[in-house]
């Protein structure tokens, strides 16, 4: 698994690197989920494998360091003295996330030996157990399932880790053992937490994937806090992001909309048009334009699957495909009340007049308003992150992911 993240680019060597070589992850998820159902077959049926049985071990081996995320809870039950059989529908509430993304992000967090981390979102304690063997034992992890504390106490320490396994919510950190020098949340969210930045150390450094209502376009908040105490934050895209946190509303695409992008055809062709355009998009690298499209122009979800752009409005059943025609053109097909490659080309307008940012300055007001920008004067970009949302339970406010 490691040689694989070598490889492929996502691990360097340094201490992260030897942690993971360090690490049974057998011993941390000693069962796992694996679907035995065909894609799109109802009900949806898993397998639990348990490593204590000899004939489940060869492929929990597999599942375990084949660098995939790995499936740990259904519908919030016990993990101890779970028994092992199969489950049909439902669905998982606890996972640990695949390791291109654990391995970038611990790399990013930049550990060292003395530091003090919280981890939000313990899951099956991945991080927990690099940051015990990094940082020492001065770690937090918390998750929202007293559950999944419980077995991840009991895990880390057969390993010989540790850290101080607590519940609650993830959005308030823990306060009890702060300020921290590192902080990761291993769940998604619309803005950066304050309680978790009011928790920084001077020098420290906190990571969190914010999102919006749409999958497509994930970003990575960097918050760090100066020796001085001054915070700094950035927002940037990313191409992977953890699991959005409990109760987050996220949009998809449906079947029938999924199907017009895939074949061009409008269900009502007088509300759709072709034509060739010489203005090519943006192109998927530019992931700073993306960010802006999706805060300015909210609701469009991308269908990975389709040749060239494809993205579709759920709300209102706008759509839109733009394909290369080999002449230097695009073939460009649009259907419903939004003009999407107007949008597209709006927006593109204004990033490139921003300076094309691949990074934003993120402004975190002691008040709660979080803004995002680019440029100055008229050639200025930016928009607000959505405002915190308080949950009404402290103790079941966010999803476990990692």
């Amino acid at each position: 698994m490691v040689a694989r993240l070598e490889a492929n680019g996502d691990l360097g060597p340094g201490l992260v690197r030897e942690a993971l070589l360090a690490l049974d992850r057998e011993v941390l998820m000693p069962q796992a989920y694996v679907r035995r159902s065909a894609p799109g077959e109802k009900p949806v049926r898993r397998d639990l494998l348990d490593w204590s049985e000899p004939q489940d071990r060869r492929e929990l081996l597999a599942v375990l360091y084949g660098g995939d995320s790995v499936l740990i809870q259904h519908e919030g039950e016990p993990l101890l003295g779970r028994p092992r059989r199969g489950r049909h529908d439902g669905s998982i509430t606890s996972m640990s996330t695949t390791m291109r993304l654990t391995s970038s992000l611990l790399q990013e967090l930049d550990l060292r030996p003395g530091h003090r981390v919280l981890d939000v979102g313990t899951g099956a304690g991945v991080t927990s157990a690099v940051a015990c063997y990094v940082c020492g034992a001065d770690v937090v992890t918390l998750d929202r399932d007293p559950h999944v504390s419980a077995a991840a106490r009991a895990r880390l320490g057969a390993l010989g880790y540790r850290p101080d396994v607590v519940s609650g919510s993830g959005e308030y950190g823990w306060p009890e053992r702060g300020p921290y020098d590192r902080i990761l949340l291993t769940f998604a969210l619309p803005y950066v937490p304050q309680p978790c930045v009011e928790q920084l150390a001077p020098g420290g450094k906190l990571l969190v994937n914010v999102v919006t209502t749409s999958p497509s376009w994930p970003a990575l908040a960097v918050v760090t806090r100066s020796p001085g105490g001054r915070i700094h934050a950035q927002l940037r895209a990313v191409e992977f992001a953890h699991l959005a946190g409990h109760g987050i509303k996220r949009i998809h695409l449906p079947a029938p909309l999924r199907e017009r992008l895939e074949t061009g055809q409008a269900c009502d062709l007088s509300a759709s048009r072709s034509f060739r355009s010489d203005q090519a998009p943006p192109a998927e690298e530019a992931g700073g334009f993306w960010l802006a499209l999706d805060a300015l122009h909210p609701g469009l979800v991308r269908h990975w699957g389709v040749e060239g752009l494809a993205l579709g409005a759920p709300d209102c059943g706008s759509w839109m495909t733009a394909r290369p025609d080999g002449t230097g053109s695009w073939s460009v097909a649009t259907s419903g009340p939004r003009d999407i490659w107007s949008e597209i080309h709006q927006t593109a307008a204004r990033w490139q007049a921003a300076g094309a940012p691949a990074v934003y300055h993120l402004t975190l007001e002691e008040g709660g308003e979080q803004r995002v920008s680019a440029g100055h004067g008229t050639h200025a970009l930016g928009w607000r992150l959505p405002p915190p949302s308080a949950p009404a339970d402290h103790t079941t406010s966010q999803e476990t992911t990692t």
